[in-house]
């Protein structure tokens, strides 16, 4: 390839026609081509598989819901869009790691199209208008919807973060118990919210458990001034 729209040499010219190989005339600078092929072939030839979920953006965070059919995840994305949110796909998730990111996206002509039953399929582009929804974004948390089933533990203080590997990337994961009563979009939203606290560093959950033993080894030593007292 020559760039900067020169006309390739004759010796060039003449040993490509010799050897049966194209030779290519851009007008890009050589160090913008080099960079644009870089992420063309980079795009293409990244390692890729199919998700069956809807990868929404939540306050900037790409946040990927799972769970099994009829579950409840497109009404959940519905309800998140009608808040404000925005839909990159619903069903079919095509995803590719880049970078050591993972980026989902729609598949071909089911795009911005949800299926809602006792609705149909609706396009949430028309309907909500083009910020409603966003052709790409890199999956930063996987919420996984989960029939509520008693007597099972959930988590209820968030100690331990969990992950799921998509492509061999690790991303953050939550579990969510489903069942009626339950504001799943307010619960994403949060969920959403706190991911983003942790990416900046602060982890609510650990921080109220250092106070916790703060506060406890602060009361133990009061004890033990008082016994002391009471010994003299």
């Amino acid at each position: 390839v020559v760039c900067r729209g020169l006309a390739p040499p004759p010796e060039l010219a003449a040993a490509a026609e010799l050897s049966g190989v194209t030779v290519l005339v851009s007008q890009l600078p050589t160090a913008d081509f080099i960079t644009a092929v870089t992420g063309w072939m980079s795009d293409r030839l990244a390692p890729t598989t199919d998700l069956h979920g809807v990868l929404m953006d939540v306050l900037g965070i790409g946040v990927l819901l799972l769970g099994k059919s009829g579950i409840g995840k497109s009404e959940t994305a519905l309800d998140l869009v009608v808040r404000g949110h925005r839909l990159v796909a619903d069903d079919v998730i095509k995803v590719r790691r880049q970078s050591g990111q993972v980026i989902g996206r729609g598949a071909g002509i089911i795009g911005h199209h949800m299926e809602i039953r006792g609705l149909g399929i609706i396009n949430v582009k028309d309907l909500f208008g083009i910020s409603a929804v966003r052709e790409t974004k890199k999956i930063e948390l996987v919420v996984e919807l989960r029939e509520w089933t008693d007597g099972e533990e959930y988590d209820r203080l968030g100690f331990d973060d969990r992950f799921d590997h998509i492509l061999d990337v690790a991303v953050a994961a939550v579990q969510l118990p489903v069942r009626p009563g339950r504001n799943l979009a307010t619960l994403i939203e949060v969920a959403a919210r706190n991911q983003l606290l942790k990416i900046q560093g602060t982890h609510s959950a650990r921080a109220f458990r250092d106070q916790l033993h703060r506060a406890m080894a602060a009361q133990s030593e009061a004890q033990i001034d008082v016994a002391m007292d009471v010994v003299e």
